[in-house]
């Protein structure tokens, strides 16, 4: 299966399969999406909608990982520290792909709210895990805390970002600004716990 990732028919395919999702979530609920519908605005049959997924729920999940987390996971990446810089920077992009989703698929965006949080809660912890690893590499990491360590800056980033979203009075590049000091005084105590 992993030479087939490489066919460009089967890329096109499953790109087909999540643009219709997509198109289908900006319209109904969620729950109110069928494979069929799925299938039918894809223009596929129903063999090669689960040969790519194994239901709408596995497709949701890899759309946002793949599609719409691409964004948020580029913007990462140009980072090799983790810092400030790289906190506000993720921070912004995550408020960007909030936004966009939320107004993109309004109709069903409520309904998936949870799978969304989820997914972005362990993408971005998963990252956050890898870069403290590196940053930190010559000093013997005791991988639990830093587990622990990008397991409350991910969750605390989104909640920061929803908050944002739902509660901000300010432009998110001012919030970020507020939302720093408590984020990276967390992070500072983590790395000088390492250096000790």
């Amino acid at each position: 299966m992993t030479e087939n990732r490489l066919d460009p028919r089967f890329v096109r395919t499953r790109k087909l399969i999540m643009d219709a999702f997509l198109l289908l979530a900006m319209k109904k609920d969620l729950k109110d999406i069928s494979i069929k519908d799925i299938t039918t605005e894809a223009t596929v049959n129903r063999a090669t909608f689960y040969y790519h997924f194994m239901d709408k729920y596995d497709l949701l999940e890899k759309t946002l990982k793949e599609s719409l987390m691409m964004s948020v996971m580029r913007e990462i990446s140009i980072h090799d520290q983790l810092n400030e810089k790289t906190i506000a920077s993720v921070f912004m992009s995550l408020t960007v792909f909030l936004s966009s989703l939320a107004s993109q698929c309004r109709k069903s965006f409520e309904s998936f709210t949870s799978v969304i949080e989820a997914i972005i809660k362990k993408e971005l912890e998963q990252v956050f895990y890898d870069m403290l690893m590196k940053q930190n590499a010559g000093i013997g990491e005791d991988e639990e805390s830093v587990r622990i360590a990008a397991v409350m800056l991910s969750w605390s980033l989104y909640g920061a970002a929803v908050n944002w979203q739902y509660n901000g009075a300010k432009p998110a590049e001012e919030y970020i600004q507020l939302v720093l000091p408590y984020l990276s005084q967390g992070l500072q105590l983590f790395i000088a716990e390492e250096v000790r």
